[in-house]
C-alpha cells in the first residue's frame, strides 16, 4: 500500500475546498483510511512535484443506510487530508 496512487483516491472539489485553496494555499484530498500523514506527504510530493508544509487529517464514519428489507447497510468509512503547500506553489486541479 505504499504506492502513491493507492493512497490518494480523489480530490475534493467543494466550495469550501476551493476557498481554502484560493485563500490559504490548502488542498483537500480523499485518502485511504490506513494512510498516515508522512505517507500522504510523500505521495503528494511525488505525484504533483510540490513541497508540502503540513498535513491535517480527519476520519469520517460511514453513515447507516437502509436497504429494501428491514436490515441496514453502511457506507464505507473514509479519511480526508488537508494539505498545505509551500508559499507560492499551486496545484492546477481543473
Amino acid at each position: 500500500m505504499n504506492d502513491a496512487y493507492d493512497l490518494i483516491q480523489t480530490v475534493q472539489l467543494t466550495e469550501k475546498a476551493s476557498l481554502l485553496s484560493e485563500k490559504l494555499n490548502k488542498y483537500v484530498f480523499r485518502v485511504s483510511p490506513r494512510a498516515n500523514k508522512m505517507q500522504i506527504k510523500a505521495a503528494i510530493e511525488m505525484l504533483f512535484k510540490k513541497t508540502v508544509v503540513s498535513v491535517n487529517t480527519c476520519n469520517y464514519a460511514g453513515k447507516k443506510k437502509r436497504e429494501r428489507r428491514a436490515d441496514f447497510g453502511r457506507k464505507p468509512h473514509w479519511k480526508k487530508a488537508i494539505v498545505t503547500l509551500k508559499e507560492g506553489e499551486k496545484i492546477d486541479l481543473v
